[in-house]
């Protein structure tokens, strides 16, 4: 029998989703001290700007698309933990202008302390996600550990001429994203009992949505960069996507989407350490208004799971992939534009 009903799988952990990646200073710190890679001509896209996934070349019209992410739990019903875990990891394949094809689970479980039931339905739900994005479970890898963990490595394909990545930004575009922010702060308030069940509900909705619908829209657009929003929060990836195309950004904060409660949530104090972290890392690159207040800039950064696309798309066809998008039930948002004023920074409006 299942002990589901009787585990808070969020207690298992001291951060939970995206919020738990090691926070983007700390990286950098560490691979700062690596040897560059070896120049191969077949890499399209590498570790150079921190993109969603690699890209390797394998024909003249193919190429492969890599990319593995796991995490540990960032809700308790364990069959939405797993849809969850796959649309995030699916999440960056689309990023790219790629499509999945197949998948490997990786999975960290405590066999001996938890029901296996609950491993069982973690594994249903990111199959579940996996079929409806059209891709194949080919195997995976598992361990046993204390603390729960699980992702998704996956392989998906791409033409060479179409790869989409963050770094190729052009000035007037506008920027466009697919899912409202504020994850880590609800996600963070479910480990305390805050959130309702219908407000769980919306929020899992939110998290296991695929970026599927959003890539097959944009693919016909003049899309000069795309990245996914997750645990470095909205306003970290599109830092990556300034100082990647060298362009500036400016964000109406107004304009971007947040999820119910979220400000009264974080006023009351559950703003997770991700989201700090994102916060501090970002000092010097975002110019804030000054009257803008410290719950509303942590609000910009908070890490996210499983979010929305961020598109930068030329100026003439932004209203057109902006309609479609909605007719298609992406909550999607004009929430900026590219500029040439000060270049890989991000400047906030309110």
């Amino acid at each position: 029998m299942s002990q589901a009903g009787n585990i808070k799988l969020t207690s298992l952990s001291s951060k939970g989703g995206c919020g738990c990646k090691i926070g983007p200073a700390d990286l950098a710190q560490v691979l700062r001290t690596l040897p560059p890679a070896v120049p191969n001509p077949n890499l399209l896209v590498g570790t150079d700007t921190s993109d969603d996934a690699g890209v390797y070349q394998l024909t003249e019209d193919l190429a492969l698309v890599q990319t593995l992410d796991f995490f540990t739990p960032i809700v308790d019903d364990p069959y939405s933990f797993g849809q969850i875990a796959a649309a995030n990891a699916l999440s960056d394949i689309y990023a790219m202008g790629g499509k999945p094809l197949t998948v490997l689970n990786i999975v960290a479980f405590p066999i001996s302390v938890l029901d296996k039931s609950i491993l069982a339905d973690i594994l249903r739900g990111a199959g579940d996600k996996v079929k409806e994005a059209g891709a194949t479970l080919v195997g995976g890898h598992s361990i046993d550990d204390k603390e729960p963990k699980f992702g998704l490595s996956v392989t998906g394909t791409v033409h060479p001429d179409k790869v989409r990545t963050n770094a190729g930004a052009r000035a007037g575009d506008k920027l466009i994203l697919t899912k409202p922010i504020g994850v880590g702060v609800l996600t963070t308030s479910i480990k305390k009992d805050q959130l309702s069940e219908d407000e769980t509900a919306r929020l899992v909705s939110v998290m296991s949505t695929l970026n599927k619908t959003a890539a097959e829209i944009m693919e016909p657009y003049q899309v000069h960069a795309c990245t996914d929003v997750t645990g470095f929060g909205l306003l970290g990836h599109a830092s990556e996507m300034a100082k990647g195309s060298n362009l500036g950004l400016l964000i109406h904060k107004e304009a971007v989407p947040v999820l119910p409660r979220v400000r009264e949530l974080a006023e009351n104090g559950f703003v997770p350490g991700g989201t700090k972290n994102n916060f501090a890392h970002l000092e010097g690159s975002i110019l804030y208004p000054e009257h803008m207040d410290q719950i509303d800039r942590y609000i910009l950064c908070d890490a996210v799971t499983s979010g929305g696309l961020l598109i930068s798309v030329a100026a003439e066809e932004s209203d057109a992939l902006l309609g479609e998008l909605i007719s298609a039930g992406v909550e999607a948002s004009l929430i900026g534009e590219v500029t040439e004023d000060h270049p890989g920074q991000i400047k906030v409006t309110a």
